[in-house]
């Protein structure tokens, strides 16, 4: 999708996550808020993904890494990612690290559990 061309080398690494209204939503939304804060990456907005906002979607073209961290089984953040077009992204779904909607309280342990395994992926030559 991203002329390269137009795109400034070394482009943004983007999180975008669940939102969602249960338990693992919460989890996977502040884990992409410490991975923004700590300067592991920019969370960014999958609401601008899904409207095809113009800008968002250009930001998007020209990231260097993207990862989508889904909440549920249902699987939100990659949907809607493909969706727009967009398939060269990491996915990190947080039923595979054992968490369970409406049995995983948004707690200090549960986030960094899933903020560690992000930037694993995130490192260089992982994905």
């Amino acid at each position: 999708m991203c002329a390269r061309a137009n795109c400034c080398s070394g482009g943004p690494t983007l999180i975008f996550a669940c939102s969602g209204a249960a338990d693992v939503g919460e989890i996977a939304d502040r884990a992409a808020r410490k991975l923004t804060k700590d300067g592991i990456g920019k969370m960014f907005c999958l609401a601008g993904v899904g409207g095809r906002i113009s800008g968002i979607m250009k930001t998007t073209e020209c990231a260097e890494k993207i990862l989508a961290i889904d909440g549920c089984p249902l699987n939100c953040v990659k949907n809607c990612l493909e969706q727009a077009g967009f398939n060269k992204f990491m996915h990190l779904q947080l039923a595979d690290l054992g968490f369970e909607k409406g049995k995983s309280p948004a707690i200090e342990d549960n986030i960094n559990k899933v903020s560690q395994k992000a930037v694993e992926m995130l490192k260089p030559n992982a994905g």
